[in-house]
């Protein structure tokens, strides 16, 4: 298994912008991931107090896939999120490395 978080923080001007975008092009997007498993999710935490953060986590069966996912395909979503928000939506892209996991 190899885990992928990628999280977009919005501005507060685009937060609209952004809620539309979420529910119409990107969930349309993840469904067609070569991936396991998904969770989009929106982020709660005090230490934002401007903006949003939605978070992204892909699992894949192993590294390999996850490499060539963010060789291939996050860059076309990138692509596509900087084509209509341009700045104001920034992309944070952390690989997550198991060292203990519970079956």
């Amino acid at each position: 298994m190899s885990i992928l978080s990628i999280t977009f923080h919005t501005i507060e001007s685009q937060l609209n912008n952004w809620d539309h975008f979420t529910k119409n092009e990107l969930e349309t997007i993840i469904d067609t991931l070569p991936v396991e498993k998904y969770i989009l999710s929106e982020v709660e935490t005090e230490m934002l107090t401007e903006g949003k953060n939605t978070n992204l986590l892909l699992v894949f069966e192993n590294s390999k896939k996850r490499m060539e996912f963010s060789e291939t395909e996050l860059p076309n979503i990138a692509e596509k999120i900087a084509a209509q928000f341009g700045d104001t939506v920034m992309i944070f892209k952390t690989e997550l490395n198991p060292l203990k996991q519970k079956n």
